[in-house]
């Protein structure tokens, strides 16, 4: 019987599956094929024609029958220098990049319950100590803070024509205790608010994520410069009004003005310290926008609730019962409450990576800061008012 020729090789996408054919010896006929054990009569020419058999069968045989040996069935590797590094992931691919939450909770610290609370105690030593500070400070001026702080008064008494300009002592202790204690306290508070702030800051920053920690200059700096700026609004403008509005009342009915140096300090740190608060409304609204509490929607969306929380709120502080000087203090509550809506808005676009158009509002918020001036000083002009130097600042 003869075989057809064998294919010199065939090639496979991956791997070379070309058969090899190794010089092997010459494995023994088997016993049905074996002349001695059939007893048949070979003859030169039938010898011939097994012989050529045999051939063919020995080389199908090396070449089929070890196929681990003779025939690649994958790809060889590729060489160890082209292999990834350990721990760079397996098939050969390239590592993934890090998801960008695991990133931000790997940033952010995990604390137990006590843990908090020893970070809570180490906070308020560190800003008790830093207010501590300040008082010694300030208790070395103690006498010159109180000049600034009965100068309102003297003011009033001088424009409603009380002589003597002074302030009552009822009680022998208020002396000592309002010069020598609580004016430096009152004023340390002023001055100790930003390290006292910063120390809010490291509190709840390690809730915080990574690239929200970054605003940490930001809050301390703004929220400390909008209390000095709420208190010297309430020294300069609210209290100074209010005080003379509310010690002329009764003159025109006989009652002469008698103020206690204790009752009208006591006046004195409610409007200070409580429109200090009442600046701090943008950082508060930003804040909250900060941990997920608020959104600028939810904000826009709830500010006639807001609005009238913060007239109620100006009629409890506003020592007057008039309407002119409750819009005095709510007007820059309301305007403090959008700033605070603003400010949040732009932490949102900082969080989507988009950016605010500033050429566009900067060019128009001064063409109606222009505009409002011009129309102020308009009407100045033609109801005859003029600028002067004092409380309400416009004259006839």
């Amino acid at each position: 019987m003869a075989f057809p020729d064998e294919p010199q090789g065939t090639s496979v996408p991956g791997g070379d599956l070309t058969p090899e054919i190794h010089h092997q010896s010459e494995l023994p006929p088997s016993s049905h094929d074996d002349p001695a054990v059939t007893g048949e009569v070979i003859t030169d020419a039938a010898h011939a024609h097994y012989d050529e058999q045999q051939s063919y069968s020995d080389a199908w045989s090396s070449s089929y029958t070890e196929p681990a040996a003779s025939v690649r069935l994958t790809p060889e590797p590729p060489p160890q220098a082209a292999l990834p590094p350990a721990g760079g992931g397996g098939g050969g691919k390239p590592p993934e990049p890090p998801d960008e939450e695991d990133e931000e909770e790997d940033g952010m610290a995990r604390m137990s319950f006590m843990e908090h609370l020893e970070e809570l105690r180490t906070r308020l030593l560190r800003a008790l100590a830093g207010l501590g500070v300040a008082f010694l400070v300030c208790l070395c001026i103690g006498p010159q803070l109180w000049e600034i702080i009965e100068k309102p008064a003297h003011t009033a008494l001088v424009n409603l024509k009380i002589n003597p300009p002074v302030l009552a002592l009822i009680d022998p202790m208020d002396g000592f205790q309002i010069i020598w204690m609580k004016v430096p306290l009152l004023c340390a508070i002023f001055v100790a608010s930003p390290w006292v702030l910063y120390q809010v800051w490291a509190f709840i920053s390690p809730g915080l994520y990574k690239k929200e920690k970054k605003w940490a200059v930001p809050f301390v700096v703004s929220s400390s410069l909008l209390f000095i700026v709420g208190g010297l609004f309430a020294y300069f403008v609210a209290f100074r009004y209010g005080l003379e509005f509310l010690m002329g009342i009764g003159i025109d009915y006989g009652v002469r003005p008698y103020i206690d140096m204790n009752h009208y300090y006591d006046l004195f740190v409610d409007v200070m310290l409580g429109v200090g608060i009442i600046f701090e409304i943008p950082v508060l609204l930003f804040l909250l926008t900060l941990i997920h509490v608020a959104s600028p929607a939810f904000l826009v969306r709830h500010s006639r609730y807001a609005i009238l929380i913060i007239v109620i709120l100006a009629a409890v502080i506003t020592p007057t019962g008039d309407v002119f000087n409750l819009t005095l203090f709510a007007t820059p509550m309301i305007l403090l409450f959008y700033v605070g809506i603003f400010a949040s808005y732009l932490l949102v676009l900082h969080r989507e990576n988009r950016k605010f158009p500033w050429r566009v509002f900067l060019k128009w918020g001064g063409i109606a800061i222009i505009a409002i001036g011009v129309i102020s000083y308009a009407a100045a002009w033609y109801y005859g008012y003029h600028f002067v130097n004092h409380w309400p600042f416009l004259g006839r």
